[in-house]
């Protein structure tokens, strides 16, 4: 079976975008200065930064945080691109269309936080002792082509010698976070979840995770904090205080307990009990899908790139220096 593969970059349209003028740090109430942060989606995923919000690492750093889930790396990107946000936290895949696009206030990439893929493998019925090959001429919910979760699936697979295009039918139609209901409901012999909802299928009986794409992909630079070159450029200071609570919250995450995480970071999980929680960071603290730094390197941006030329959706390959600044992360490291 093929599936057809539709390629189409809404980023594009904001070409236009790039005039605007940088969106200067704001002012809030005390000694606080105001920073918005349009987050691809809220995910446990992110824990390191939830973690520095819920122990006032941002705060302690000057910066009054408001937090906006974008539902999207496309939407994430046309907040940060339209000023609406000053910080934007996503794949970064997404920082090299608009780059290649011809925006001239484009974004720059200068945190990583994780280095795992944070979606998993969801089957209909249990597998025991699950090899890739089983998924060969099946129906797979997958995800918006040129997205990161689309793309490292599609990474595995090529890796395991399978065909995206052949071997098995993707099915790309369905809305970002909608495919667990549609799984639930009947759609599809496999499903990519993040969690939570790859543990809910779980715990209502409607799937079982076979697979972590975390594990059986590597090491890839799955998402990052980028900011338009402008703003960084008049913001030096705040990126840097921004960047130093990210790392103590990737600090504590690298030396508290997976139950400790939890706990912390429960009020941004309200929906979600203790137990289920935990068992949720577990998965992701074993994997090793938090870095011990935020440093973005070259290694790991050629990786991305490759990842994009294997999916077809990288028309040429964009200078590292260009999309990454590293200089925050290395002052936050010490």
């Amino acid at each position: 079976m093929k599936k057809k593969r539709i390629f189409c970059l809404s980023l594009v349209l904001l070409l236009c975008l790039s005039i605007l003028p940088a969106c200067g740090s704001k002012k809030s109430s005390g000694d606080l200065t105001k920073v918005t942060l349009n987050e691809v989606a809220h995910s446990i995923f992110y824990a390191p930064m939830y973690v520095a919000i819920e122990e006032g690492y941002f705060a302690e750093e000057g910066i009054e945080l408001e937090l906006v889930t974008g539902f999207g790396a496309d939407k994430t990107m046309t907040a940060l691109l339209t000023g609406e946000a000053d910080i934007g936290f996503m794949g970064s895949e997404s920082t090299i269309y608009t780059y290649i696009g011809g925006t001239n206030d484009y974004a720059v990439n200068f945190a990583q936080l994780t280095q795992r893929a944070g979606n998993f493998l969801v089957s209909r019925e249990p597998i025991d002792n699950f090899t890739w090959d089983m998924i060969v001429g099946t129906n797979v919910l997958g995800g918006r082509a040129g997205g990161m979760p689309e793309m490292v699936f599609e990474y595995i697979l090529l890796k395991n010698n399978i065909d995206p295009m052949q071997d098995l039918n993707i099915d790309q139609s369905i809305d970002f976070g909608s495919t667990a209901a549609a799984f639930s409901g009947g759609q599809g012999d496999f499903t990519v979840e993040f969690e939570p909802h790859a543990t809910a299928l779980e715990a209502k009986g409607d799937g079982y995770v076979v697979a972590s794409l975390g594990e059986d992909s590597g090491y890839v630079p799955y998402t990052a904090f980028s900011a338009k070159k402008s703003y960084i450029e008049a913001n030096p200071e705040l990126i840097q205080s921004f960047t130093n609570a990210l790392q103590r919250g990737m600090d504590y995450c690298n030396s508290h307990s997976p139950e400790e995480i939890a706990k912390v970071i429960q009020p941004q999980f309200a929906e979600t009990d203790l137990e289920t929680l935990t068992t949720i960071v577990t998965r992701y603290y074993e994997q090793d899908t938090w870095k011990e730094d935020l440093i973005f390197s070259e290694d790991a941006f050629n990786l991305l790139q490759n990842i994009l030329e294997e999916s077809n959706v990288l028309e040429r390959r964009v200078p590292y220096e260009d999309l990454v600044n590293t200089t925050f992360a290395e002052k936050a490291k010490k």
